[in-house]
């Protein structure tokens, strides 16, 4: 019998330290610094600062590290405000000022533009939205054998930041965290996992949790309970995809304009009202008088329902419960409809004067097309993408419209995301 020698163990690789000096920051928050030809991205840092950095991933834009000492600070640096910042993945830029993140935000629309040819077209100054208005949020949780974390993801992985504040939300959804991990520690449900859907309506905060499964008399009677103590408006339970509730303490209210709804649990709605009101304001003078408007991506009806003055207004949406709520208050013709498969052709478009379209974030590429093809004289859009809006608008302005001006809109304070509205109108 013959003997083997263990193997050796390769040597693991020693950690790749460099310092560099950032140039800019990059689409998605990072600061970015040349380097040996291509570039570092180097999160929680800003341009004019010198860092000592370690590279933890190389990828086809280049190498991604991680800060290990700011040598010398940007003067436009300022002190984060949340305890969680840097280890949570919420926000990537708590730590410039608001004045240089609001001139950020309008660049990447500017650059969004000029990429596509549509650098002379005037963009607005960034309107921006206070922290602490966030009317929704998804908590993440896990119960351990320790208790329960409720939060965040953190930046980069599927950890869970156990959340003690956030700056960012509305305080009737930031105070909520605590209690839902006491429950969830004391529920006894080992290993669960899910999320929690919070929402603040006009009527008070609309929870949704996702549960392992179907909860006996036991659990909700404890849920029950807890919305009551918590005030909540109404409480819910989800398993399998669909959300069942455990009890409505008061009616469910959401105002849009000058009408009422009751919207369904764990409803899409415009981050905040502040930011709501920002952008239908300028959807709304981007229309006009004009009518019939026909409302794409309509969601509940953000606009639709603040333009029902003008005369007659269809809304399309592919999610059926934005659109059974907004066809209960019997304001606006009302469709479900995939746009992205099934978008409105150039016979269906010609009787409209106007058209808003809001899509997702991938845009409406489809859609853009047909507008381009047969659309109104009127086109106002809202992106939550800079740069699929671009593609959309160059479309538009190949059909033969004008763009006539860009309104950034920030609704996400401290993140790399910029909302904007824009109106198209044909010469």
């Amino acid at each position: 019998m013959t003997s083997r020698r263990p193997r050796r163990r390769a040597a693991k690789a020693a950690p790749q330290i460099l310092e560099v000096a950032v140039q800019s920051v990059g689409a998605q928050g990072d600061g970015v610094a040349p380097h040996d030809g291509g570039q570092v991205f180097v999160p929680l840092t800003l341009p004019g600062e010198r860092v000592r950095v370690e590279v933890t991933r190389k990828t086809g834009d280049g190498l991604h590290a991680r800060p290990l000492e700011i040598l010398e600070a940007a003067p436009g640096r300022v002190p984060p405000v949340c305890r969680h910042f840097g280890d949570c993945g919420g926000c990537s830029l708590q730590h410039m000022a608001s004045d240089s993140l609001a001139n950020w935000k309008r660049e990447r629309v500017r650059t969004a533009l000029s990429q596509r040819g549509l650098g002379e077209v005037p963009v607005a100054p960034t309107l921006s939205v206070p922290p602490g208005t966030r009317r929704r949020a998804v908590l993440a949780y896990r119960v351990t054998a320790r208790g329960a974390v409720v939060g965040f993801n953190a930046r980069g992985d599927a950890r869970i930041v156990d959340q003690w504040e956030c700056p960012l939300l509305d305080p009737a959804l930031s105070r909520l965290a605590g209690p839902f991990r006491d429950l969830l520690a004391s529920a006894g449900l080992p290993g669960a996992s899910g999320d929690i859907w919070l929402t603040r309506l006009d009527s008070g905060v609309d929870a949704l949790i996702d549960l392992p499964a179907a909860p006996d008399l036991k659990m909700l009677e404890r849920l029950t309970a807890f919305g009551r103590v918590q005030d909540l408006s109404r409480l819910s339970w989800r398993h399998g995809g669909i959300a069942v509730p455990v009890a409505e303490y008061r009616p469910s209210r959401l105002r849009i304009g000058d009408f009422d709804l009751s919207p369904p649990p764990g409803i899409f709605l415009q981050p905040s009202r502040e930011g709501e009101a920002a952008l239908a304001e300028r959807v709304v003078a981007a229309v006009g008088g004009a009518a019939p408007v026909a409302d794409l991506f309509c969601g509940v009806g953000t606009f639709a329902l603040r333009l029902t003055g003008n005369g007659r207004v269809y809304g399309a949406d592919g999610d059926g419960r934005l659109i059974d709520t907004l066809r209960r208050t019997g304001q606006v013709e009302t469709e479900t409809r995939d746009l992205f498969r099934r978008p409105l052709a150039a016979d269906e478009l010609k009787p409209f004067a106007a058209v808003v379209f809001d899509p997702p974030r991938a845009g409406a590429k489809a859609q853009a097309e047909t507008l381009a093809e047969a659309g109104p004289p009127v086109v106002a859009a809202v992106s939550c993408n800079p740069a699929t809006f671009a593609r959309d608008a160059r479309i538009l302005v190949d059909g033969g419209y004008a763009l006539a001006d860009v309104n950034p809109v920030d609704q996400f304070p401290w993140s790399a995301h910029v909302e904007l509205t824009a109106r198209f109108v044909r010469p």
